[in-house]
């Protein structure tokens, strides 16, 4: 019976739990209410960018330009 009893308590525990909680989200909800209408909006999805082609050449010749000077510059360290 001990089992019954401590799965019963902690039945009880759970919901003073979940009471709280829909107190609390009762309570957001009408400051929610009284904000307005701006926060039931829906976060909108950030637009992906897009980068031409040119720009991501230019790009990769920069870092080709840079990786360069490195091996070149680790050349004289090693040689």
């Amino acid at each position: 019976m001990s089992v019954l009893t401590a799965i019963r308590r902690e039945r009880k525990k759970i919901k003073k739990q979940l009471a709280k909680l829909q107190n609390q989200l009762s309570g957001l909800e009408a400051a929610a209410k009284a904000l307005g209408d701006s926060t039931g909006k829906e976060i909108k999805s950030v637009k992906k960018r897009v980068l031409s082609a040119a720009g991501r050449a230019a790009i990769v010749k920069g870092a080709k330009k840079r990786w360069a000077r490195v091996r070149k510059q680790a050349k004289r360290v090693a040689g």
